[in-house]
């Protein structure tokens, strides 16, 4: 068995540790690459109703600081539920184990991911959930790779 020789064992080691370490630094803080990304949102339309013509001076400009805050507050409720939902995450993987922890944190990681798959700029409301949702799954990755 692979599990019970010492070079078996020694290789589950490895590949749990890589694992782990591909996983936290792929998934686990992909919430605070919003800066890089707020860029290709503003170039897609999200929130772009929120736009306003402006004359300032005699030229017409378009004023687009409501997307800006919109595109902020979003961030800043995915940091919030990244920090708040540490604690119920916390008591879930003592009560529930690794385990069930972990799959609960990949299933709320790919339904982020696949609300901001399908969002578009007619549905910009998903980043909100999209982006909090990807922000507690992984601090779920996180949480569950400590042990290792």
């Amino acid at each position: 068995m692979l599990g019970r020789e010492s070079g078996g064992l020694r290789v589950c080691y490895w590949l749990t540790l890589v694992t782990g370490l591909v996983e936290c630094l792929c998934f686990s803080g992909a919430v605070f690459g919003w800066a890089s990304l707020v860029f290709v949102l503003k170039s897609d339309g999200y929130f772009s109703y929120l736009c306003v013509n402006q004359t300032v001076n005699g030229t017409i400009t378009e004023d687009c600081s409501a997307q800006d805050e919109q595109l902020s507050i979003i961030f800043t409720v995915a940091s919030f539920m990244n920090n708040f939902f540490t604690l119920p995450n916390g008591f879930l993987f003592d009560h529930c184990g690794t385990r069930v922890t972990r799959l609960v944190g990949i299933s709320i990681y790919t339904t982020g991911t696949l609300l901001i798959a399908f969002s578009n700029a007619a549905l910009s409301i998903l980043l909100y959930p999209a982006l909090s949702f990807i922000a507690v799954g992984g601090v779920i990755f996180i949480m569950t790779n400590i042990q290792v």
